[in-house]
């Protein structure tokens, strides 16, 4: 058995997700989403190890309080100091590892999306939270340049220091200054909530995007942002956080299970 633990939680898709997976390889697990309250995440990691829990996905808002219940944490999580994927060590008795697959998922799914490699890719990031943080530290891990552009100049620095030597902050709320980065790079990638159902803004000048841009919108809901309809028009290459999600999800998959995770059957589920 595995699970998702957090609050609120119901919305998941991860039950989805990983209840396709399991049955498409033929193992007899379930999935579940456990609501558990602020403040209760060591109780909740305390719990998973006593039932013999194979796995335990994290979200909002226990990505950073789980860790002090934790055995160890991958170099990623310790990073990023956020974890969003619990696994039993390696041989299995009894310790528990973070991870945070974010990163993971979101290059997987540049690879499968846009055929892009990090090495050498010119990259903005909009965006310093989570998601943000999670995206620059991969890419600069993964030998890309990293601007990030962020109003919050406190979180923007952690952002773009986690993306390693060649990262650097630009103000997003400096228009000519993220005109001028936008024009330098190979990809954009939008890590805000901007453009979700209902919102009709985009969170960058629409005249920075062209064609020889790729462009990733980590909103998932629409499956098209006015950020990437506008980016389409203008002939860029574009994806959604759809495959993100996926693909973070197949990391945990793994780590969980030991077996490659049936992609397509995690896609299908959620479409």
């Amino acid at each position: 058995m595995a699970a998702v633990i957090g609050d609120p939680v119901t919305h998941s898709l991860s039950p989805r997700l990983h209840n396709a997976a399991f049955r498409a390889v033929g193992l007899d697990w379930v999935f579940v989403a456990l609501p558990v309250a602020r403040g209760q995440a060591s109780a909740a990691v305390d719990g998973a190890r006593a039932l013999g829990l194979r796995g335990l996905s994290v979200t909002m808002p226990h990505k950073e309080a789980v860790i002090d219940s934790l055995d160890g944490l991958t170099s990623a999580a310790a990073d990023l100091g956020a974890v969003n994927c619990i696994l039993r060590a390696p041989h299995d008795d009894g310790l528990l590892l973070g991870d945070n697959t974010d990163g993971q998922g979101f290059i997987r799914g540049l690879r499968a999306d846009l055929g892009l490699e990090p090495a050498g890719l010119r990259c903005a990031v909009v965006g310093a939270g989570g998601a943000g943080r999670a995206v620059a530290h991969a890419l600069g891990a993964g030998g890309a340049s990293v601007t990030v552009l962020n109003r919050d100049p406190g979180r923007g620095e952690h952002a773009a220091a986690l993306a390693g030597p060649d990262g650097r902050l630009v103000p997003l709320d400096d228009d000519r200054a993220v005109r001028t980065a936008i024009a330098d790079v190979d990809l954009l990638v939008d890590a805000t909530p901007t453009g979700m159902a209902g919102d009709s803004s985009i969170s960058v000048p629409e005249a920075c995007l062209r064609a020889d841009l790729a462009v990733v919108d980590l909103v998932y809901h629409p499956t098209e942002t006015p950020l990437l309809a506008a980016a389409r028009r203008e002939g860029s290459r574009t994806a959604n956080g759809l495959s993100m999600l996926v693909h973070q999800a197949a990391v945990a998959f793994e780590h969980w299970t030991g077996t490659a995770a049936p992609l397509d059957v995690m896609v299908a589920a959620i479409a």
